[in-house]
């Protein structure tokens, strides 16, 4: 019987082998991360890569006693727990994710520790003698108070009330054998040998006194499970009244904020350790601790900026564009051509003109950048405006690097794929963009037209003409908005560009210390929900400067020694 058992535990093991790579919640800073998880044997553990099988697991899980609960909002994610300790664990597709639930799943069936009551102990039969060394073990060992949790012990009153009712059978067929003779005793006194025999044969051959040693020990059984199981009820109800304080005091902790960051950081790790605080309406995260994670993750990209090397193949994207009367007949045009004319007409206006509310939030010499506080549906849609000059570059210069394709990965670090969905002109494409995330922001991407234009000079003003770029949001069938993992930003982006020259008063060919450009940047950004609004202003306060000061910059350093482009 021992091989038969050995045996059959095999099959189960190799049935239920599974290994792969899956993502796995680590901590609060580096969120998510791939690692190779591996199921076997009845035991779940995992390696930070495959090439690390031969050095040991990093973690493990008995599978016995785990339960596996697939997450309530997110299709891919399951968790696996034993005890205090889980294990967030999420595939890349749905398919994937029921493979891994359903091998789990199958594991703890067959193995005897399923959710059925049918597969969590083995049966045993009704009649059993005091000789039995199998259920005296059972009894000495079973019905001790150990560790196992409310389920197992609710399967073994499952099994000790078939046995009970198996023995109360028993003993009422015995019953109501000698209830039958008493009866034939008392209706016929005279009753031959030939009937007591009869009557004798028809009662049933069990140990009388056996049975009622065994249903007595049985019975002692079943009490002492019913007393571990009002135990164990108990520690959960004592356990979840200690998780109910621990998340009031951390709900007043949250309201009255007030030490540094770092205190914060590891309040928010001894307490949360769950993926579950992110963006979204399931977030308990508080607002200045949401903008500590999008500054640590806009610093990191800035990070990997810097020793990323630039994507340059020293060719530009081929644009084709379409004959002019094709341009005029496109479904966009007359969108695009009113869009540009009054995004320029407002770009051109004084911040005093453009109307009351705007503030100046950031100044750094020649740069001065206005918002206007907007929310619509809760969501921050503050316009912005900066002016600011920059000499040694052109207008034309300016709006050809921002426009161009193929010089993007440069300037825009958070930008994690790009690619031109459709080319209208030379000067006129719709763009494609997913952006890098920011934990614990969701991920973002955009769809847009942008449109290059150049713009006659003022009539009473010398030099050469204006150049504008316009960036509008649209939309487009193959890529429609927040189908997948990412949420769809809706921007409208004005560039406007005017360039200045000062002549040599000696007669001498314009250099470039000659130029100044003079630079106007409006943008509208609705972020597709973007929780809590102080973090947004937050980092456009922060961002947008950095941004305006950084691309500017890669333009100098792009121009500086080739010719200049007016």
């Amino acid at each position: 019987m021992a091989d038969d058992h050995s045996s059959d535990d095999s099959d189960i093991e190799n049935h239920n082998e599974l290994h792969g790579i899956l993502h796995k919640w680590t901590n609060y800073i580096h969120g998510w991360q791939d690692r190779y998880i591996v199921l076997k044997n009845g035991t779940l553990s995992y390696y930070k890569n495959e090439q690390e099988l031969g050095y040991g697991c990093r973690g493990a899980l008995s599978l016995a006693k785990a339960t596996i609960k697939p997450h309530e909002f997110d299709e891919c994610r399951f968790d696996v727990s034993v005890n205090d300790c889980i294990w967030y664990l999420r595939a890349d597709s749905v398919e994937s994710k029921q493979l891994w639930a359903d091998a789990l799943e199958s594991y703890k069936a067959e193995s005897g520790y399923g959710t059925g009551s049918e597969n969590s102990l083995k049966r045993h039969g009704s009649t059993v003698s005091l000789q039995s060394t199998t259920y005296s073990t059972a009894s000495s060992s079973s019905f001790k108070r150990t560790g196992r949790n409310l389920r197992e012990k609710l399967a073994e009153l499952e099994t000790f009330k078939d046995i009970l009712c198996g023995q109360i059978d028993t003993l009422q067929q015995f019953f109501d054998v000698c209830v039958e003779n008493a009866n034939v005793n008392n209706n016929d006194i005279q009753t031959d040998v030939k009937s007591i025999n009869h009557t004798k044969a028809n009662l049933p051959s069990i140990d009388f006194k056996g049975e009622a040693i065994t249903f007595r020990t049985t019975t002692a059984a079943v009490l002492d499970t019913l007393a571990h199981c009002v135990d164990l009820v108990t520690q959960r109800e004592d356990c979840w009244r200690k998780r109910l304080e621990r998340e009031m005091e951390r709900r007043k902790r949250t309201e009255n904020l007030s030490k540094s960051y770092f205190d914060q950081l590891q309040k928010l790790r001894n307490v949360h350790t769950g993926p579950d605080m992110e963006e979204g309406p399931h977030s308990v995260i508080a607002d200045d601790e949401f903008y500590d994670a999008v500054e640590s993750g806009l610093e990191k990209i800035e990070e990997e900026q810097e020793f990323r090397e630039r994507l340059k193949n020293g060719k530009t994207i081929p644009i084709t564009p379409p004959p002019t009367s094709a341009v005029a007949q496109h479904r966009l045009w007359k969108e695009i051509d009113h869009l540009v004319k009054q995004e320029v007409s407002m770009a051109r206006l004084g911040v005093g003109e453009c109307g009351t509310g705007w503030q100046l939030f950031a100044e750094d010499g020649e740069m001065k950048m206005y918002r206007r506080e907007e929310e619509i549906d809760g969501m921050v849609v503050d316009p912005l405006k900066a002016v600011h000059v920059v000499k040694g570059i052109t207008g034309h210069e300016l709006c050809h690097y921002f426009f161009s394709p193929q010089y993007r990965y440069d300037w825009e670090t958070t930008l994690e794929t790009m690619q031109v969905v459709e080319t209208i002109a030379d000067d006129t494409l719709i763009f494609q963009q997913t952006h890098k995330r920011i934990w614990p922001a969701s991920q973002r991407d955009c769809l847009f037209w942008s449109h290059l234009r150049r713009l006659p000079n003022d009539q009473d003003t010398e030099g050469p003409d204006m150049w504008t770029v316009v960036n509008h949001s649209t939309e487009h069938t193959d890529y429609p908005a927040n189908t997948g993992k990412c949420v769809r930003i809706f921007l409208t982006v004005c560039l406007l560009c005017q360039t200045q020259v000062d002549p040599p008063k000696d007669g001498a060919p314009i250099s470039r210390d000659n130029i100044t450009c003079k630079i106007t940047y409006c943008s509208v950004v609705n972020p597709g929900g973007w929780a809590p609004a102080s973090v947004l202003r937050a980092v456009y306060k922060r961002e947008y400067p950095k941004f305006l000061k950084r691309f500017t910059s890669y333009v100098i350093n792009q121009t500086k020694n080739k010719s200049i482009m007016f």
